[in-house]
């Protein structure tokens, strides 16, 4: 388990899955000769990458940020991204970290991709329906549009099983703007991967976790220039990630990525790298 005590708060980084994706879509325009050195390809070109969740327990509530692929791909899709055959359902893969699933009351989507949303709902014969009943689930409205325009760059990234029915159900709210969703916990758009993407913040005791999702999907991106091909908007995602970064070096911020496989949770140091110091990848540190 990958878990930390932040203040009054607990935080748990909850892997859903590994799976594989092209380097060169996951680095851009950087040069192989330098990505490769943080994260090896395989034959391929395909690197490891992780399905990154993260709990916050606070004295009232149980916060679900991101609820993974869900398994809704085709089998070929799976295939391609080395997932196995049979999808671990996010419920088990919670439990097995020591926390409720029935007790999450919250479940933040900071966008719609289908991997980082596609554990909101399971598939029955009845339909979709909410993977975690006892939520109330947030996301962006504009992301929600976005996602029901279907452009052509990235209209394989959404699925609208993940979302629609519980939009149509009420569970899921749309946000215009950033929200205390509860306290000590925000939202705040920082467009750059798409226009309407969130980081999150939970603040307990004088201290501060932020979770980057796609701005910075893992340890290697925090130079500023790697950003990743799927960016929409690369010089957004430049000065957003600077912006961010800074905050988090200066007021000593526990950080989380999206998909990095081997850092749970770390500091940043005044040129916002990791900090050796105070890196708590691969650690227990509750």
């Amino acid at each position: 388990m990958h878990r930390l005590a932040l203040g009054g708060f607990e935080i748990t980084r909850i892997q859903a899955g590994i799976y594989h994706w092209d380097g060169g879509a996951i680095f851009g325009v950087v040069p192989k000769t330098l990505w490769s050195k943080f994260a090896p390809a395989d034959e391929l070109n395909r690197v490891a990458m992780a399905f990154n969740c993260y709990a916050i327990q606070t004295a009232d509530h149980t916060i679900l940020v991101e609820t993974g692929e869900g398994g809704k791909m085709p089998a070929k899709a799976r295939a391609r991204m080395k997932l196995p055959a049979v999808h671990q359902p996010l419920p088990e893969i919670i439990a097995e970290n020591g926390i409720d699933p029935d007790k999450i009351d919250i479940v933040v989507n900071t966008h719609l991709h289908f991997d980082h949303c596609g554990g909101n709902t399971v598939l029955s014969d009845g339909g979709a329906r909410a993977a975690f009943p006892n939520a109330r689930y947030y996301t962006r409205r504009g992301e929600w549009e976005h996602a029901h325009e279907r452009h052509v760059r990235d209209s394989v990234s959404y699925i609208d099983a993940n979302y629609d029915p519980l939009v149509e159900s009420g569970q899921m709210e749309l946000l215009d703007d950033d929200r205390e969703i509860a306290p000590g916990v925000k939202l705040h758009l920082a467009p750059g991967h798409n226009r309407d993407m969130m980081v999150v913040t939970a603040t307990s005791g004088g201290r501060t976790f932020c979770f980057f999702s796609d701005l910075i999907p893992t340890a290697a991106h925090l130079t500023p220039s790697w950003v990743a091909a799927f960016d929409l908007f690369p010089l957004e995602a430049i000065e957003n990630k600077i912006r961010w970064i800074g905050q988090a070096s200066r007021d000593n911020w526990v950080c989380g990525f999206g998909h990095d496989k081997d850092v749970a949770f770390a500091t940043l140091t005044p040129d916002g790298q990791i900090s050796p110091q105070e890196n708590y990848a691969n650690t227990d540190a509750s």
